[in-house]
């Protein structure tokens, strides 16, 4: 069976559009993969956090994942910091990486501009903690978007680096682009990717959003003045964004919803898809608010944490042996 990774960083808000372009796919992956889903709050410090929101972050991001339908049986799912394999082998990775590249990465250079000498440190080597990460299980593919992608193309070269000096010890993961058809836009500024960073509330729908909320937030969307439900992304991005959701939660393809919804007006369409969020979101949200506060959750990261520590104590200790970092050789 091949190996997924996937590192999730434990924000406030997990979106529709992350709900749709990543953790429905995540579910169905398990049933073919053997899959691990790390809470990579290391990583989340990069940047200050409060630690009792951070706590609180990662408690919430662990349930919703279960909520949308992970199931602990079949996947692992645990906290970054849990398994110390991910710091140490992330050491041996930024020994193993070269100044030069760290500095050429996309997301380095776009959150350190205008910070002076008040550059943290972990914005540079991120991506080193984020190679062990990955390799440190023999993973064969990681699902990520494209403002991932260089990150995987820098692990990639960092596993092969390695393994000419030592040994074909890491497999080198491939990257695997969510398929199209799931990249959900903002609701107001449809041109623009659904983010929960956006300072417009009414432009994305959270996984925990109260129904009249999500109801409002719907019959708001920026749309066009035609009133033509039709799919063109260039012409009509709003009306197309809201076919994608409706494609993507109901299953039907685009050309039959524009087909169902021939003659009717935007706010048809509107009214009919707000429903299918509430009516999608309902059994998530129930699952969540039974899982947050519960022993339930603890237990199955307390046994996530145990599976990981297992595989990646395994993979640290071979690295260690062939760099001469152990005392004893096998």
């Amino acid at each position: 069976m091949k190996t997924i990774f996937s590192g999730i960083q434990p924000s406030g808000i997990i979106t529709l559009g992350n709900y749709l372009g990543a953790l429905k796919q995540f579910v169905e992956l398990q049933q073919d993969y053997r899959c691990y889903f790390c809470i990579v709050n290391q990583h989340a410090i990069t940047v200050p956090q409060e630690p009792a929101q951070l706590r609180q972050n990662i408690r919430r991001l662990a349930a919703l994942y279960l909520a949308a339908g992970l199931d602990p049986q079949q996947v692992t799912l645990f906290v970054q910091s849990e398994v110390p394999a991910h710091a140490k082998l992330g050491w041996i990775m930024m020994c193993t990486a070269y100044v030069g590249e760290l500095e050429r990465m996309t997301q380095y250079k776009d959150k350190s501009q205008g910070r002076g000498e008040a550059i943290p440190g972990g914005l540079l080597v991120y991506p080193p903690l984020m190679t062990a990460d990955i390799l440190l299980y023999d993973t064969d593919f990681v699902p990520v978007g494209d403002d991932q992608k260089q990150h995987l193309e820098l692990t990639r070269d960092l596993a092969e680096r390695f393994n000419r000096r030592y040994g074909p010890l890491f497999q080198v993961p491939e990257i695997r682009i969510p398929r199209s058809g799931a990249r959900i836009m903002s609701l107001q500024e449809p041109t623009k990717k659904m983010s929960k960073s956006d300072p417009n509330p009414g432009g994305y729908i959270g996984l925990l959003d109260e129904p009249d909320t999500i109801v409002k937030k719907i019959k708001r969307a920026q749309t066009d003045s035609d009133n033509i439900i039709r799919y063109d992304r260039e012409q009509k991005p709003g009306i197309s964004n809201l076919l994608s959701i409706y494609s993507s939660l109901s299953g039907k393809a685009l050309e039959q919803i524009e087909q169902e919804y021939s003659g009717k007006g935007y706010g048809s369409l509107k009214s009919d898809l707000a429903e299918l969020v509430v009516q999608a979101l309902a059994p998530l949200q129930q699952r969540y608010h039974e899982l947050i506060d519960s022993q339930e959750l603890d237990q199955i990261l307390d046994q996530g944490a145990a599976r990981a520590n297992e595989a990646a104590n395994r993979k640290l200790l071979e690295v260690e042996q062939v760099m001469g970092l152990s005392r004893k050789s096998f």
